[in-house]
């Protein structure tokens, strides 16, 4: 291994020094009007073989400049979406001298085969054979916010009322940040991940052999916008809230204001990126609340309905940076850092009303008022480094070596006060839940592409570990009397999770089919240690993760696309940790160290059509879910529910999405995506030891749309709805979630510049907006909770260009820490 490098650092030495000054510049110009064509790539091929050399993206007035050639003869490919490529024979290229070729035209045309590309001044959307991908600008009604509201209007994706996100039905997928994977929980990285900073949002449904098999819903990758060709370029933000229109009778007034700016410097072998954000954006809300406990035994029934504000305060704030180092086209190398922090609490003051009653004759046996103040703090310091290097032999084929580490320190509390009511003046009892939970993981993996025949082998090894040392405690004041033995409710919980895995895939095109196939093999070792238990909980497990997918394309309009692909839902440390926490007044949460994790099959069959308006798509989808996780109720005492998280035996899924981008005039644009499946769980289920049998299943439907009007060049006006139907649970239903948004958009500055105002959660009278309840029940318990959240929230938005920014350099993202948040 020690030579290896050695000889790979020699090579590296040899190629630095041996460089040409050689290049070759041009113009790229449009052939009707002659305006510059901006981001057209430019590819400098090899005349023997058709093998890129090297190549460049031309800059806002259509330049592109390649340096340090070789003397030779060679191609240069141009192409541009919506544009037909050109390819220039024959030029010459002699030592230390420049060719200059002018101006290019480029004649509009159509794509290409592989893929669906909306016609019009910008692609708004495109099918690959494995991912949708959409751009983030044209959802105006998202800036200021966050990833979750730019990624909530697509057609695969919800977003209901607590913030828990679902792909295709299912809450459990993989979040990829510049192609990066991210192992946390989704909502919450994507929670800190400025709307400003994403270029597009890329769904990819039927993952191949090369990404982790994480996800049971497939991925989310988040391209973020850095430079392009050589320059410096910034990209500014600020967004601050105007008094809210809503009055819940909170405790506090709700902050929303923020800011983000990214940089980029780009120069020669230099592309160096910075971005810096910072966002407060707190919720107001109320709670409504009814529950009951029946005890057969007792022969009694009591009821605890409970009302009162549901509030959240929540900021983050981070910093990051990416250096490319390009020392030649055969050697690059690339270096990031990430420091960040996030803080939120959550308020739940809530008046109970507990009575108990005779289970047969319903008389009132004793009665109890009382408030219940619950404050719930999550606190994370993340930091993070990470290295890539990539060498490209002389044949083509490509190495590369990728390190990742990641420190977290996590932290909180959950503080319960009960207190009479309605004096509140004294408090007859606290509970305390603080918690401590570093983490530490790392990553390593080795890549190697190669062509082959017609296409391309990519094969390679990743080895992954997280490591999760969480101390918990509990305290109550007063002491019960008599004493009680609380020793179950702290300890210490260490898990430890060590993944091996090793990978091949060949994708290739022939003639009108694109294909990609690949295999995964992954030995992954799990080891859960309690304080409270002397015998550890171990789970091994060795699997296979097969893929394929296919695109045919029938015609320059119309194509269709299969994919099937193994997924593995892995269980995090929330699920895993079996010390309780008093989440509220009325629940305990907990985990089980022995929960498996879920094994999920899927397969999609869709097809895609371009015409001169637009594009449409349409994709068929199912899933097959071994081991669904599902969190579910039973009682604990007659006012206490226990929310633990445990398998059921089996779980499917199928379903159909549709979407389209359309320009029907000049003036509006057009977004509609539309989801509808059908779930179904069923099998046994294990609750603290007690079995039962779940069989439920429903329809569900979600409807997502986005208008944009162009008033002039420099007005615009864009509404959206978000629409989810009601969901079936393990143990009940979500209801349907509605939410309306409408911003207002006044370019300025020649530009570079926009002023937008923007109205949240539109009220649309008695029908609910915002608001979201959730029900579960068994043979001897029934809860349902009605949230409701702010409406009609207002917000002004300044954002700044200095130069144009796209989409280049990967900066560092939480591998870990986050998903414990």
């Amino acid at each position: 291994m020690k030579q290896y490098l050695l000889n790979i650092l020699l090579l590296f030495f040899i190629q630095t020094i041996s460089a040409q000054k050689a290049s070759i510049k041009g113009t790229i110009l449009d052939d009707q009007n002659a305006v510059p064509i901006e981001y057209a790539s430019v590819a400098l091929l090899s005349s023997l073989d058709n093998s890129v050399i090297e190549g460049d993206v031309s800059n806002k007035n259509g330049n592109f400049s390649i340096q340090n050639i070789k003397s030779g003869s060679y191609k240069l490919k141009i192409y541009f979406v919506g544009y037909e490529s050109q390819i220039l024979e024959n030029i010459k290229v002699e030592d230390n001298k420049n060719t200059e070729l002018g101006a290019i035209r480029l004649k509009p045309g159509a794509q290409e085969l592989n893929e669906v590309v909306m016609r019009g001044r910008k692609a708004k959307s495109y099918n690959k054979i494995d991912k949708q991908q959409y751009k983030a600008s044209q959802f105006e009604t998202a800036k200021g916010g966050s990833a979750v509201d730019v990624i909530k209007n697509l057609p695969s994706v919800t977003v209901n009322g607590e913030g828990s996100i679902s792909f295709r039905g299912s809450n459990s997928f993989m979040v990829l940040i510049d192609g990066k994977p991210v192992l946390t929980d989704p909502a919450t990285i994507l929670s800190q991940l400025p709307a400003n900073t994403i270029q597009n949002i890329e769904l990819i449904t039927a993952p191949s052999a090369k990404y982790d098999p994480d996800g049971k819903g497939g991925i989310i990758n988040i391209v973020t916008t850095k430079g392009s060709a050589d320059s410096f370029a910034i990209s500014a933000n600020l967004t601050g809230g105007l008094p809210s229109t809503d009055d819940y009778d909170n405790l506090e007034k709700p902050r929303r204001f923020g800011g983000d700016i990214t940089a980029n410097y780009k120069k020669n072998k230099i592309d160096l990126s910075l971005t810096a954000n910072y966002q407060r954006n707190d919720n107001n809300g109320y709670r409504e609340g009814d529950a009951y406990t029946k005890d057969f035994d007792a022969n009694t029934i009591t009821r605890f309905p409970s009302n009162g504000e549901r509030s959240f305060d929540k900021y983050n704030y981070s910093a990051k940076t990416a250096l490319i180092y390009t020392a030649n086209k055969n050697n690059s190398f690339n270096f990031g850092f990430y420091l960040g922090r996030k803080f939120q609490s959550r308020r739940a003051d809530l008046v109970y009303r507990n009575s108990t009653s005779d289970l047969i004759s319903n008389a009132v046996l004793n009665q109890l008022t009382y408030f219940n103040s619950n404050v719930q703090t999550k606190e994370g310091k993340f930091t993070l480094a990470n290295f890539d290097y990539t060498h490209t032999f002389i044949n083509k084929s490509a190495l590369t070596v990728s390190a990742l580490y990641e420190h977290a320190d996590l932290y909180g509390n959950t503080v319960n006060l009960n207190m009479d009511y309605p004096a509140k003046e004294t408090v007859f009892q606290e509970i305390n839940n603080p918690y401590s939970n570093p983490i530490y993981g790392y990553r390593l993996k080795l890549d190697y592409t190669v062509a082959i025949g017609e296409g391309k082998l990519e094969s390679g090894y990743q080895y992954r570990e997280d490591k999760q040392d969480g101390t918990f405690g509990y305290t109550v004041d007063p002491e019960p009397v008599p004493p009680v033995d609380n020793s179950w409710f702290r300890g210490t919980a260490r898990t430890n999770n060590h993944i091996n895995a090793v990978y091949s895939q060949y994708s290739g095109k022939s003639e009108k089919l694109s294909y990609i196939a690949g295999l995964r093999y992954e030995y992954a070792q799990r080891e859960v240690v309690l304080s409270t238990d002397v015998n550890p909980h171990r789970l091994n497990f060795s699997n296979l993760f097969p893929s394929a997918n296919l695109l045919y394309a029938f015609n320059d309009s119309w194509n269709a696309k299969a994919g099937y692909s193994k997924r593995v839902q892995r269980n995090n440390n929330s699920e895993l940790n079996p010390i309780p926490e008093r989440e509220h007044s009325e629940t305990l949460e907990q985990g089980d160290p022995d929960l498996l994790p879920q094994f999920i099959d899927l397969a999609e069959l869709g097809i895609n059509h371009t015409f001169k308006k637009g594009t449409l798509f349409a994709t068929l989808y199912y899933q097959n879910i071994k081991n669904p996780v599902q969190r579910v109720n039973s009682v604990y005492n007659d006012t206490i529910l226990n929310r633990v998280y445990t398998n059921a035996e089996r779980a499917r899924l199928y379903g159909v999405e549709m979407g389209t981008n359309l320009k029907p005039w000049k003036w509006v644009s057009l977004y509609l995506g539309a989801n509808m499946y059908n779930y179904r769980i069923n099998g046994r289920l294990d609750v603290l030891g007690e079995a039962s049998t779940v069989d439920n299943s429903d329809w569900v439907y979600s409807l997502n749309s986005n208008c944009t009007f162009s008033l002039d060049k420099n007005w615009s006006i864009t509404a959206n709805v978000n629409y989810t139907s009601e969901k079936p649970t393990a143990q009940g239903e979500d209801s349907r979630f509605l939410v309306p948004n409408m911003s207002l958009k006044r370019t300025i500055l020649d530009g570079k510049g926009s002023l937008g105002f923007q109205w949240q959660n539109i009220s649309l009278g008695n029908m609910g907006t915002n608001q979201q309840r959730i029900t579960t029940y068994g043979s001897d318990f029934y809860t349902t909770t009605n949230y409701i959240y702010e409406t009609n929230v207002l917000l002004l938005n300044f954002s700044y260009n200095f130069n144009k920014l796209t989409s280049k350099n990967k900066l560092p993202a939480s591998e870990f820490g986050e998903k414990e948040f």
